[in-house]
């Protein structure tokens, strides 16, 4: 089972009759890549902003090679299997941990993980439940008169609004989504060694035309194909600059015109150049080499 190698920094960590709610920071000198299964249901919520390259797979339910954007708030059920790849080396977190015995009557084990509950779980957009938890990690921190019993209250109503949330989530696959095996064959495609792929490749290999698969492909996965494709060639991008490759080389294996619009595109999804990005990830490795001298 691979793990992170976080250096973690916990400003708040709180037992309630539900489970546990911790506030920390972390940060990562290596891009993240970590396979496990948690015991407890875990409800993450990100104060930092995420990076949109990450991405998450339920490995004994999608096999190895299909992976969903992880959002700012993700939530994952008990005992399933979880395959996480980022590339963020600092975040700041409020986690709610429940255990399953405690909170089965709202979000028990009788509830269906369907490949759409779990897929909407690692984007898990639900203004009330992302207010609630704001507000628990503010309360955890920063006590009050009763922060104990108001922190299992708080606690309790986050449960019940999963347990709603994943109820209104249809078992199904979206009406009109593409089926299953034009998603996998796509996802193929993207993990394989070979030149970015183009929508009209993607539309070839699937029988479709160009606009049948961008309808499709957000119907089941619900972001469009465009920004699927362009996340996961940055993606690409990032994996390629903490090796050797050069900036010349991996523009053009991400499907990138030129340098220049390979620059101007990370750019833009990521706040720095892809020198400046490769300087970051040397100065991590400085910083974890020293740390382990010491």
């Amino acid at each position: 089972m691979r793990r992170s190698n976080a250096i973690r920094h916990v400003d708040a960590d709180v037992t309630t009759p539900l489970g546990r709610v911790r506030v920390e920071r972390a940060a990562w000198a290596e891009p993240i890549d970590s396979i496990g299964m948690p015991d407890q249901h875990w409800l993450e919520l990100a104060l930092l902003p995420r990076s949109r390259a990450a991405r998450g797979c339920f490995p004994d339910r999608w096999g190895p090679r299909r992976f969903e954007r992880i959002g700012a708030m993700f939530f994952l059920p008990a005992r399933h299997a979880v395959h996480a790849l980022s590339e963020c080396h600092v975040q700041a977190s409020i986690v709610c941990a429940f255990r399953p015995d405690a909170i089965r009557d709202w979000l028990d084990d009788e509830l269906e993980w369907t490949d759409g509950r779990l897929q909407r779980g690692l984007d898990l957009a639900n203004p009330a439940i992302r207010g609630l938890l704001r507000g628990l990690g503010e309360e955890v921190c920063h006590p009050g008169f009763a922060s104990d019993a108001l922190v299992e209250l708080m606690s309790g109503q986050i449960a019940i609004e999963l347990g709603r949330h994943f109820e209104g989530v249809a078992a199904g696959r979206s009406v009109g989504g593409l089926a299953p095996w034009r998603l996998r064959l796509i996802d193929e495609r993207l993990a394989d060694q070979r030149d970015a792929p183009s929508l009209a490749e993607l539309a070839r290999s699937c029988g479709l035309s160009v606009r049948q698969l961008a309808r499709g492909f957000r119907a089941s996965r619900g972001c469009p194909i465009g920004r699927y494709l362009a996340d996961h060639r940055i993606a690409r991008a990032k994996r390629m600059l903490a090796g050797a490759h050069g900036i010349k080389a991996v523009a053009h294996a991400a499907g990138f015109a030129s340098p220049s619009a390979f620059t101007a595109a990370f750019r833009r999804a990521t706040g720095i150049t892809p020198h400046a990005f490769r300087q970051r990830i040397g100065a991590g490795r400085a910083i974890d080499a020293s740390e382990r001298l010491h």
